[in-house]
């Protein structure tokens, strides 16, 4: 099988892609410098020894140049999620984000072309978008950021695209839709609302809502990315390409917690908060071109992935 680099495998996403690669047979190396990821996502206590012995953890940041020159060799493939992943922090910290998600991404894009990856795909943003009123979001839209984040992924973007076509090296980039599921981090001011909103309804204490909570999100359960990369490594018509990866559907931030109500069985009541700042109102995902190019198909819907989120968080928080 083959060797494969994912950067930032210690956090949410690439921790449960490093997970599927070491249980179909790959060799993994993760790059992280642990700022958000955490070591225990690292653990899999479920895999076999056989498996966890093709894991090698280099603890490193991708803006040191030599450390992404060390990670990429020998490597087939890359899955880059490393990234500050937040709006809110990259509206708060614009440089220290620059610095690590494009700064540090160039660093891996030139180090992987001299090393002869064969492909590296890169973890992008339904914020790419921006508030623009046309649903569903499709490709061919023109980007309308409106955060430090967003501009910085639709930056990598242009750079993977034009790697591709100066230099060869096969570039996919995929655009993640809300993405939710075990082992994402609900302790961060910076987290996502899922299992912020899981968290507080198990605890028994009141949501917060940012806006009047009307704002839609096309919630893509993990199951769905880890299937979506796997496909975008070989594809052979997704060079040089972006594409949404999500469910194709929608739900209210409104909607969403009276689900995760029911599922928990709660009748708490949210606080609304004032809107933040650098937050689109809808997103939304055609997935169709995802559909075309990897045979993308949704493996996991939205309320079952809610409903094993919720099952999950229940034993990391004892309730």
């Amino acid at each position: 099988m083959a060797k494969i680099l994912v950067t930032g495998g210690a956090g949410f996403i690439g921790s449960n892609l490093t997970e599927a690669l070491l249980k179909r047979g790959d060799t993994v190396r993760v790059l992280d410098n642990f700022s958000t990821g955490r070591k225990e996502n690292l653990e899999f206590p479920q895999l076999a020894k056989a498996e966890i012995s093709r894991l090698e953890i280099m603890e490193a940041d991708m803006t040191d140049r030599q450390a992404c020159r060390n990670a990429v060799h020998g490597i087939d493939y890359v899955l880059h999620e490393a990234a500050i992943p937040s709006v809110p922090r990259s509206v708060a910290q614009p440089i220290e984000s620059n610095d690590a998600n494009i700064n540090g991404t160039l660093n891996l894009l030139v180090e992987a072309r001299d090393a002869g990856a064969k492909r590296i795909v890169f973890a992008s943003s339904s914020s790419v978008y921006g508030d623009t009123p046309t649903l569903p979001k499709v490709e061919t839209m023109t980007p309308a950021p409106l955060s430090p984040y967003a501009v910085q992924k639709i930056a990598v973007e242009h750079y993977f695209r034009i790697f591709y076509e100066l230099y060869g090296i096969e570039t996919v980039c995929l655009r993640y839709f809300n993405v939710f599921g075990p082992r994402q981090d609900p302790n961060s001011e910076y987290s996502a609302v899922i299992p912020k909103f899981i968290k507080a309804l198990l605890s028994g204490k009141q949501p917060v809502i940012f806006g009047d909570g009307e704002q839609s999100r096309d919630f893509t359960h993990i199951d769905n990315v880890v299937y979506g990369n796997l496909l975008a490594l070989e594809a052979p018509n997704a060079k040089g390409r972006a594409m949404n990866l999500a469910c194709g559907g929608r739900l209210t931030l409104n909607e969403l917690l009276g689900i995760l109500k029911k599922i928990i069985g709660s009748d708490i009541d949210p606080i609304y908060s004032d809107p933040r700042q650098g937050d689109v109102k809808h997103s939304h995902a055609d997935i169709t071109l995802s559909e075309d190019l990897l045979a993308y198909k949704m493996q996991t819907d939205t309320e079952d992935g809610l409903a094993r989120t919720v099952e999950y968080f229940r034993g990391v928080f004892g309730y």
